[in-house]
């Protein structure tokens, strides 16, 4: 890789290619957009040996650079993983085309007839860590709703992210498409990244997708709109009505299936009075499978607990670490995660219907669970084909931002010679 002297020079080109390339993927068809994915993920399969060893590169990167196995494991591509960003693409194909929907419409007394109708956002500039299917999921995505696309990949995951992004141009220039709408930038300077979040003449919003470090650089030093993925400070409640298969089962898979994504539990919340039977069991099976469980003063005595420390409360381990509370009603495990949670994702586990209301209703994360794995936290599993980010912010998009998320409307007004008085 070749040092870029100018990164001021080389984003402003970025963006006002992006903002060309924009203007006319606003109008592209559905048929050119469905085409350009379809093709993007034949090239996926086509060039799979180039992405390999693109990979391979990346990984050899990470391991010199000390990343945990749960990095790892994120930045990991193979078969099964490349199939998996194959058919993302191609589920992104086949959703219907937000753009153009009409939201509603309505006639005036005055005579107007007024649609509000769904449009792209203009520019999206995504910045993400070491996943490199982000740059497969945010360009389809981005295609899809209309919008120009400026990725900016993790150090981790240069290599892949370019062999990825070889493959979505290929789909663009199939279809017919400007390849400036879905751009990487390429170097792996931090600068590139202070540049895009002042480029506000060109990017209409900025995602971010990381660890806190990231996300908190963003929301400081934006000057452009931000969509907050910010960490998953995932709890899971278990309510003295529990079912304790039920807890096991989706207790395990919520932590140990993949310890290094957003959705993965990171803290347990444990009725008392199930402490002795449920609590105990689930605690022996977490250790058994080779999970830290880092325990208050209620847990301690708890055959394999280690204490837990200030630091363990709110704390996003993506890895094979969880937290564990004994907590004395529904209030104070509530209480907990409103003081200690990052409005991501949070769940509980119990038979009783008026206790899953109150906590679903009493809690304002963007993803509330009731009965099922956090690890369904992912814009795939809403039936969204992939997801750009999870956003925990309250502004637009809120919990998995899909196609239809990454769209604004706007207001068609027909009369006829229509005049106020």
């Amino acid at each position: 890789m070749t040092e870029i002297a100018d990164i001021h020079a080389l984003m402003s080109d970025i963006g006002r290619r992006a903002k060309v390339a924009a203007a006319t993927l606003a109008t592209a068809s559905a048929e050119q957009k469905h085409a350009a994915l379809i093709a993007a993920a034949d090239a996926v399969w086509s060039d799979r040996e180039e992405i390999y060893a693109a990979n391979a590169q990346d990984m050899a990167y990470g391991k010199d650079k000390g990343l945990s196995p749960a990095m790892l494991d994120r930045l990991a591509l193979d078969e099964a993983g490349l199939r998996g960003i194959i058919d993302g693409l191609r589920a992104i194909a086949e959703q219907r085309d937000p753009v153009g929907d009409v939201i509603a419409e309505w006639d005036q007394p005055s005579g107007l007839h007024i649609q509000r109708v769904r449009t792209p956002l203009g520019v999206i500039g995504v910045i993400y860590e070491s996943r490199p299917n982000v740059t497969a999921d945010a360009g389809a995505l981005c295609l899809k709703s209309g919008n120009a696309v400026i990725l900016r990949g993790g150090s981790e995951s240069f290599h892949s992210s370019r062999a990825l992004h070889v493959c979505l141009q290929q789909g663009l220039r199939d279809a017919g498409l400007p390849e400036d709408a879905i751009q990487l930038v390429p170097t792996r300077d931090r600068q590139a990244v202070k540049e895009m979040l002042t480029m506000t003449d060109t990017i209409d919003v900025i995602v971010p997708r990381g660890g806190k470090g990231l996300v908190g650089l963003v929301q400081r030093e934006a000057r452009v709109p931000v969509f907050a993925h910010l960490e998953g400070i995932v709890h899971i409640y278990i309510d003295k009505d529990a079912d304790p298969e039920k807890v096991l089962k989706i207790v395990m898979n919520s932590k140990t299936r993949r310890t290094g994504i957003c959705g993965a539990a990171e803290c347990l919340l444990i009725h008392r009075d199930v402490l002795p039977n449920i609590g105990k069991g689930l605690v022996r099976a977490l250790v058994d499978a080779g999970v830290e469980v880092r325990g208050d003063e209620a847990l301690a005595n708890l055959d394999g607990v280690v204490p837990a420390t200030d630091d363990d409360w709110g704390h996003e381990y993506l890895d094979m670490i969880i937290a564990a509370k004994a907590v004395d009603s529904i209030d104070a495990a509530m209480a907990h995660i409103r003081h200690y949670g990052s409005n991501h994702t949070d769940c509980i586990i119990t038979e009783d219907p008026q206790a899953a209301q109150t906590f679903m209703n009493g809690l304002d994360s963007a993803i509330l669970i009731h009965n099922a794995s956090t690890q369904f936290a992912d814009g795939g599993e809403f039936g969204m084909g992939a997801e750009i980010g999870i956003a925990t912010g309250k502004m637009h998009a809120r919990g998995p931002v899909g196609a239809e998320q990454l769209t604004s409307f706007k207001y068609l007004v027909t009369g006829d010679g229509t005049v106020r008085r």
